[in-house]
């Protein structure tokens, strides 16, 4: 790793030694300073919640929107628990899976999972959950700031894990992986690149939508299950659910399988919304905003 990935690194293995609750309330005053400051990541959580909830009056979703970035920075803090520490003091942090019984009953089908985690609650926490209880590969879009892929690559390799970059080559390893009865973990939500998506509802508004995840489904009969670690209240811990996947999913029609993989998402998002990443550009920018009620 070069110095500065170095530097953080160790920074993360400091603050890692704090409670969970600790780190909680430092992301949570870190999120409602940028709420109250304003900038990039208000403006977008704001149209994103204008865009998605036209049913909510603009105080319900003004109280949304900063729940949001509270949770963001609750994301961002919590970083330092899961990449600072041993896999299992980690792990430990898990107080009850729901649903684990349909992903016992995917690997005892032997003929591939892909698990969907949007960019729901603590997903780097999901990546250790998964890589101990099963061999896992998963896909990730290198940084922007390449001297950052290396630390990357160490803090999400603490267990065995495969990482595989989205691009061509990578996109096989996925394929063979499911091919032998292996386990994919794959963010839905990813925004492709352009000419590499099709449009499909997201709580209504048409988003761009990864075909990869559906291609993959059909064309190799994989299971499909949602995933996603909600973050409990005042620092106490994590609750590990998985979801079926909305029928369709693996249709060959990508518009119809697009379309069931959000509903999948919405599914997940419905039971934590302000933990979902609702600063991340979902919608494309020639959207009009609504007007609030």
């Amino acid at each position: 790793m070069s110095w500065p990935a170095r530097l953080l690194y160790g920074s993360l293995w400091i603050a890692g030694r704090l409670p969970l609750s600790v780190l909680h309330a430092l992301g949570a005053a870190l999120g409602g300073v940028s709420w109250w400051i304003g900038g990039t990541a208000r403006r977008i959580a704001e149209r994103n919640l204008s865009l998605v909830l036209t049913q909510k009056s603009a105080e319900s979703r003004q109280r949304l929107g900063r729940e949001a970035l509270v949770e963001t920075g609750k994301a961002l803090a919590e970083t330092a628990k899961i990449w600072g520490n041993r896999p299992d003091t980690a792990l430990a942090l898990v107080r009850e899976v729901r649903g684990q019984a349909l992903f016992d009953a995917a690997l005892a089908a032997g003929r591939g999972l892909i698990v969907a985690a949007p960019h729901l609650g603590c997903w780097e926490l999901l990546n250790y959950w998964l890589a101990a209880h099963t061999p896992l590969a998963i896909l990730y879009r290198a940084p922007r700031l390449a001297a950052m892929e290396p630390l990357l690559r160490k803090a999400r390799g603490a267990l065995p894990v495969e990482q595989v970059r989205a691009e061509g080559a990578g996109v096989r390893t996925l394929y063979r992986r499911l091919g032998a009865g292996g386990v994919v973990g794959i963010l839905p939500d990813q925004r492709p690149r352009h000419g590499e998506g099709v449009p499909a509802p997201f709580f209504g508004v048409p988003a761009q939508t990864m075909v990869l995840l559906p291609r993959l489904a059909e064309r190799t009969g994989a299971s499909v299950l949602f995933s996603f670690v909600e973050r409990l209240p005042r620092g106490a811990g994590y609750r590990l659910h998985f979801l079926p996947a909305p029928a369709g999913v693996a249709d060959a029609d990508l518009e119809v399988a697009c379309a069931a993989l959000n509903r999948g998402v919405e599914d997940c998002v419905r039971l934590a919304f302000a933990q979902y990443q609702w600063t991340y550009k979902r919608f494309p920018a020639e959207l009009s905003l609504p007007t609030a009620p």
